[in-house]
């Protein structure tokens, strides 16, 4: 659609200039040229609406046809509009507060204009009214003859005229949005507040409160009015020699570490002191081993209680290789679904003796993902609130196979970090603790091992209470010993000689030789101290 407009210029200095051009569109598809003015605007060129000489009618929007060859703007129809919506109600004004109109006198024949109070103007703009309706202060198409509307002020026509709505399909509903996954709160551990006026700190664990000695000396005596003296009763570990070096055995909160090569009998002499302690009644046994399973520490157990009966004598034991065959060969001969392993003759006394304290034995598979030292402490904490009175020992086989997770970026520090938290598990639980250590390349190669040759971090000789380093007797003892007698060359070879390299419950330094009979993965419990010169690297080369 075109637009056409009119021009003039004031005939009089008080004249009001005319208003900007402003794009109006057409009701309807069949007007291409409208000329817009104000109605009762007194300059219009002659002849033409709303002029002194025209007659005198409401002037808005004149039609006329377009010009030859002029191109049409509206190739579509109007789209029809919605229903208008009604208009706000508006105040009406005190007489007082109107002002006069900016506007020239109405030519003859037009009512009198009502004023609009300034904020009906600011009212939002309508939607299009439907073709053919009038609606007060909009611009009509054609000369009505019902009476006109109040003038609105020229600066409400000055508003940019809003595009039509082109039909054309719905739009697209958005695609559903997933609702974000529901952030998981982590608990946070409750702040444990100290009492008022006590000497305390409270953190996210525990209050950290210190204590007199007086105090001290009041609990310890409340224990020993009601007979809970348990830590003070030693855990004999049935190596007779031993036990007296320790004091009667170990107490306790105390950790004791096993180290020495391989094949010198550390798993061994662990599976027999857990054996010694669960037959002497006084305490329960956990043995975590990381390297075999539960089926394997029986197979060992039982080659064990079928020679012990019979020591110093090798007669009447049964072999290791020699359990798993009987175990085999009991299926076999009985050959149904039903076969009794108690009915083997040569595993029965073995079996009977185990069946006397195999209750107060636990046996554990480490895992390398959950036998953590986190887990393990869970365990004892359960154990304890299961079996009452009832002590525990743990043995650990072996510590540099404890998982740490995440993995430490070095060996050194997740030593460290285990055998912290084995002697913190041996603290706060009062049990005592046991575990293997694994020796380093440098201790293979040596001489004679000694506690600092053992894998790990210098944290390992700190936080242990004992430590017993095993050695071949054979490899350690002088030359002088054995360079004219041959024959007790070969003896010394089925001795292993424990050395007690720290004691901090006696003496320390001491070497206890035992008899091992490892064909029946046993030790003779009943040592003695080495009579014989062995190597000291500290004082001279040998």
């Amino acid at each position: 659609m075109n637009i056409s407009r009119w021009t003039r210029q004031p005939t009089a200095p008080d004249a009001v200039a005319p208003p900007e051009p402003v794009a109006v569109e057409a009701p309807g598809p069949d007007l291409d040229w409208v000329s817009l003015g104000v109605a009762g605007d007194p300059w219009p060129p002659a002849g033409s609406p709303g002029s002194a000489d025209a007659p005198a009618e409401p002037f808005v929007l004149q039609r006329r046809p377009a010009p030859a060859g002029a191109p049409s703007l509206s190739p579509t129809p109007w789209p029809a509009s919605p229903a208008r919506l009604p208009a706000p109600p508006v105040a009406p004004v005190p007489a007082a507060a109107q002002r006069p109109s900016p506007l020239p006198p109405m030519p003859p024949g037009f009512p009198p204009a009502e004023v609009i109070p300034p904020a009906a103007t600011l009212r939002p703009l309508q939607a299009p009214p439907p073709a053919g309706a009038r609606v007060p202060g909009m611009l009509s198409a054609q000369p009505s003859a019902q009476p006109p509307q109040p003038a609105t002020p020229a600066a409400s026509l000055l508003r940019p005229v809003q595009p039509p709505p082109v039909p054309g399909p719905a739009p697209m509903a958005p695609p559903p949005v997933a609702p974000a996954p529901a952030q998981t709160a982590v608990p946070q551990r409750p702040v444990i507040k100290a009492a008022p006026g006590v000497w305390s700190v409270g953190t996210n664990l525990a209050t950290v409160s210190p204590r007199s000695a007086t105090e001290v000396l009041a609990t310890l005596a409340q224990k020993v009015a009601v007979g809970a003296v348990d830590q003070y009763q030693p855990v004999p570990l049935g190596f007779s020699p031993l036990d007296k070096i320790i004091g009667g055995g170990l107490r306790a909160g105390e950790l004791l570490l096993i180290g020495g090569a391989q094949g010198t009998g550390k798993t061994t002499m662990a599976v027999q002191m857990a054996r010694n302690i669960v037959l002497g009644g006084q305490a329960s046994v956990l043995y975590v081993c990381y390297e075999h399973d539960e089926e394997y520490l029986l197979n060992r157990i039982i080659a064990m209680e079928s020679a012990l009966q019979h020591l110093p004598a090798k007669t009447g034991g049964v072999k290791l290789t020699d359990v798993r065959k009987e175990i085999l060969g009991t299926w076999l001969a009985q050959g149904d679904e039903n076969a009794d392993l108690s009915a083997n003759p040569r595993l029965r006394p073995a079996l009977e003796r185990l069946a006397r304290y195999g209750q107060n034995l636990f046996l554990l598979r480490g895992s390398q993902t959950n036998s953590t030292v986190e887990n393990l402490r869970q365990l004892v904490e359960r154990y304890k609130q299961i079996s009452g009175d009832r002590r525990l020992v743990v043995f650990i086989d072996y510590m540099q196979k404890v998982p740490v997770i995440p993995e430490p970026p070095t060996e050194n520090e997740k030593v460290t970090y285990v055998v912290n938290g084995l002697k913190d598990v041996a603290l706060s639980n009062d049990v005592p603790m046991i575990s293997i250590v694994a020796a380093d390349k440098e201790g293979l190669k040596a001489a004679r091992l000694r506690n600092h040759h053992l894998r790990g971090s210098s944290a390992i000789n700190y936080e242990a209470d004992v430590i017993l380093i095993l050695n071949e007797k054979y490899s350690i003892v002088s030359k002088v010993n054995i360079e004219f007698n041959p024959y007790q060359a070969q003896r010394f070879r089925d001795w292993v000689i424990m050395t007690v390299e720290k004691n901090r419950g006696g003496q320390n330094a001491v070497d206890l030789e035992f008899e091992k009979h490892f064909e029946f993965s046993c030790f003779d419990a009943n040592g003695r101290t080495v009579q014989e010169k062995l190597i000291e690297e500290r004082l001279y080369n040998d």
